[in-house]
C-alpha cells in the first residue's frame, strides 16, 4: 500500500475512495427488487382477497314468463340484475318469489316439489313457502320479491 493518500500510481486508492457510493448504490438496487418482489407477491394476495366492487342492480323488475308456463307446486329459478330469484307457485296457484340465496352461506336455493319446501343443498337448510327458515342452519328468513301477473305474463320486482 502506498503510503500516500490519492497517489496517481496506485489504482486501489481511486476504488477505496468510492467504494461507500457504489456500497449505496448496490444496497439501493438490492433494496429496489426486495421491494419489487414484495409487490409482486402480496399485490396478487390482497387482489385475490378483497372483493371487486359490485356493479349496481341495474333492473328493478323482470318478465319471467307466462302464466301458462308454470305447474302447480313447482318452482323455477331467474335472474333479476346480477342475483338469482326463485319463483314458486303453490298447489293453489299462488306465486310468490324471493332471492334465490340462502342466508346461510350465500349458497343458491332450490325448490323441492316432494316437500313443497325451498332447500339449500349447502347444509340442507329448509325455508317454507312464505320464505320462513325452518329447518337448518339459516338465520332468518328468505329477501322477499313482489310478484305481479299482469294479463298472462308474471312479472317479478324488487320491493319498493
Amino acid at each position: 500500500m502506498c503510503p500516500e493518500r490519492n497517489c496517481p500510481n496506485c489504482p486501489g486508492e481511486e476504488n477505496r475512495a468510492e467504494s461507500p457510493s457504489k456500497r449505496r448504490l448496490l444496497n439501493v438496487l438490492l433494496g429496489g427488487s426486495v421491494l419489487a418482489w414484495l409487490g409482486s407477491v402480496l399485490y396478487p394476495m390482497a387482489a385475490f382477497l378483497l372483493p371487486p366492487p359490485s356493479p349496481a342492480m341495474r333492473e328493478r323488475s323482470v318478465m319471467v314468463g307466462t302464466v301458462n308456463e308454470f305447474a302447480n307446486n313447482s318452482g323455477t329459478l331467474f335472474r333479476l340484475g346480477t342475483r338469482p330469484g326463485i319463483l314458486v307457485r303453490t298447489d293453489r296457484g299462488e306465486f310468490r318469489a324471493f332471492i334465490a340465496i340462502c342466508t346461510h352461506l350465500d349458497c343458491t336455493v332450490q325448490f323441492k316439489e316432494d316437500e313443497s319446501v325451498i332447500w339449500c343443498a349447502c347444509h340442507n337448510g329448509k325455508f317454507n313457502l312464505q320464505g320462513m327458515n325452518i329447518s337448518g342452519p339459516p338465520p332468518r328468513p328468505l329477501d322477499p320479491l313482489e310478484v305481479s301477473v299482469r294479463g298472462d305474463e308474471v312479472h317479478v320486482s324488487l320491493p319498493a
